[in-house]
């Protein structure tokens, strides 16, 4: 028989808090792990119709690297909707002007481009320092996930002892019997001892019941 899968529900998810520093790590590199963190894809609870992902805080946003000369080389661009209204502009000015701008543009490109994914991004924090607004929020991410690992921890003790006191009840309420045809053929072999011991001692060549039983 086929089992049903198991189906993620809305109140399975349970967000957790990310810091990641971005300085000096490479923007394609660190783009791609927050977009990870984001839809939730590191938990096995994800699927694709669920935001499942966790928030993520991202320090010195400004300070990411790249390699080669993209710093120059890699282009940004931007319409106004009006005749002539295109702009462009590389990514060392992109990073003079808005140092968050160039790390959220990447992101946004790896995320579904749907409801789901604007819920998604909108949980991305990009700060251009050292320092965040949202410590109350990882403590208590963080207080969170050890209380529900020490409940699991307790559930997992639990489940073998809980186990152990059944079988002593079934025990002793004389619960874990045979099944019906075992008991009957335990009966029938206690009622056929004697007759076999008997024949034994006499030395005779009679057949019990049973192997007459299986001759026929």
């Amino acid at each position: 028989m086929r089992t049903k899968p198991y189906q993620t529900r809305a109140s399975d998810l349970n967000p957790a808090w990310h810091v990641m520093d971005a300085e000096g790590k490479t923007l394609g590199r660190l783009s791609s792990e927050i977009a990870t963190l984001l839809q939730g894809k590191h938990k096995p609870i994800y699927v694709p119709y669920l935001n499942t992902g966790d928030y993520v805080v991202v320090i010195n946003a400004g300070k990411v690297r790249v390699t080669g000369r993209k710093l120059y080389q890699k282009m940004y661009y931007r319409h106004s909707g009006y005749p002539g209204g295109l702009k462009e502009e590389t990514l060392a000015r992109l990073l003079a002007r808005a140092p968050t701008r160039a790390l959220r543009h990447a992101v946004k490109g790896m995320l579904p481009k749907n409801i789901v994914g604007r819920r998604m991004l909108s949980r991305l924090k990009l700060y251009a320092g050292d320092s965040h607004p949202h410590e109350a929020q990882v403590r208590g991410a963080e207080k969170a996930e050890e209380q529900r690992l020490v409940a699991q921890e307790a559930q997992a003790e639990a489940k073998p002892a809980k186990a152990t006191r059944g079988a002593a009840v079934a025990a002793d309420k004389g619960e874990a019997k045979p099944r019906t045809g075992a008991r009957r053929r335990a009966a029938a072999v206690q009622e056929q001892a004697p007759e076999v011991a008997e024949a034994q001692e006499s030395g005779g060549a009679e057949q019990t019941p049973a192997e007459q039983t299986e001759e026929a």
